[in-house]
């Protein structure tokens, strides 16, 4: 079968990019041609044709794309952006409209007007429901997206959306690179202090000052690795780890992990803490939320803002010895698994 993959975007370390090239590898191993119909910068590509698709915007890449009669070309197309030409659509970024919704609760009155007149918006909410009508199948990497799709695009839909959650190399994050106290050192932590690790970009999204308030009143020190503006963020008690900084340094000098998101889809970095041994919290706003064990893995609390019952849940967590529960856990969540179940999604 040849598979024909769209991505516009383009990051030479970006996690979309990587799972690409991850699945045509996967692809072409079980027998598989792949192509890829992307923006010129995917210069790297190696995994067959690269047809280029011009377009910097959303939309003014899916009517390049359909220009090209992607169809014609393979025998189906599987895309990662929401796009009017595709038989496959990932749903990785979730729902456009829940999203707006969820962070809707956060915004002033002025900035959610805004929302109805802004372009990208609109285009994005137009071609979403392009992608999510004409697509012949929708893989969706939580049950929370997949209801979201069933709410926002009706019942009808339901019958033609997978649930594939996303997928890490446990392996990579389960031993510690250096024995925990010279981790926390170079981080800036005394011996006693508790810490808390909060990973990801986009940290207005992701409840960065949702966690620092609840750091702040659990006796938390948090550290913050990820893209970000850390002069918006600055407290006493935080710490932005230095720029180049592994992720499985701050996990394993950490306590807990926290990331009181707004939206998430399925947040790759809540799973990568699980593999480290980290207890989690989070917010049933992740879809990550679905899988964790109440018990041993985390709590997912409803509202971002809930400090005190953030706080709470730091206070509970910390200590919690069921390190290698957490990691047999995540481990069930391997990229192999998510690429075998994609494909057989694709091949049926």
């Amino acid at each position: 079968m040849r598979i024909g993959l769209v991505r516009r975007g383009y990051s030479s370390a970006g996690g979309a990019e990587s799972y690409l090239r991850g699945f045509a590898q996967a692809a072409t191993a079980a027998g598989h041609e792949t192509l890829l119909f992307g923006s010129p910068l995917w210069e790297d590509w190696t995994f067959g044709e690269h047809i280029v698709v011009e377009g910097s915007s959303p939309r003014a890449f899916s009517e390049s794309l359909a220009l090209l009669h992607p169809g014609k070309k393979c025998d189906v197309v599987f895309s990662l952006e929401r796009v009017a030409t595709c038989d496959i659509y990932r749903a990785g970024d979730g729902v456009h409209a829940a999203w707006l919704q969820r962070r809707a609760r956060f915004e002033s009155a002025l900035k959610r007007l805004s929302f109805a007149f802004n372009p990208k918006h609109r285009d994005l909410l137009e071609l979403e429901k392009k992608a999510m009508t004409g697509a012949r199948r929708i893989i969706a990497n939580s049950k929370m997206v997949r209801d979201e799709i069933v709410a926002d695009y009706g019942p009808a839909i339901g019958g033609k959306v997978d649930v594939v959650y996303n997928g890490i190399d446990p392996s990579k994050w389960a031993v510690s690179p250096a024995p925990r106290e010279v981790l926390r050192k170079n981080l800036g932590l005394e011996p006693s202090e508790k810490m808390a690790a909060f990973v990801g970009s986009g940290w207005e999204r992701k409840g960065l000052r949702f966690a620092i308030a609840a750091a702040k009143e659990a006796g938390f020190v948090l550290v913050v690795a990820g893209k970000g503006h850390p002069e918006s963020y600055a407290a006493p008690h935080v710490r932005f780890a230095v720029a180049g900084t592994p992720v499985a340094e701050v996990l394993h000098a950490a306590d807990v992990f926290i990331l009181p998101t707004i939206y998430d889809p399925f947040s790759n970095a809540t799973l990568e803490a699980l593999a480290a041994g980290l207890p989690v919290i989070t917010t049933t706003s992740n879809g990550v939320a679905e899988i964790l064990n109440p018990e041993t893995d985390g709590t997912a609390v409803v509202k971002p803002d809930d400090i005190s019952a953030l706080a709470a849940a730091l206070d509970r967590w910390a200590g919690d010895p069921n390190h290698a529960s957490r990691q047999a856990h995540a481990a069930e969540f391997t990229t192999e698994r998510n690429f075998r179940e994609t494909l057989r999604i694709i091949e049926s």
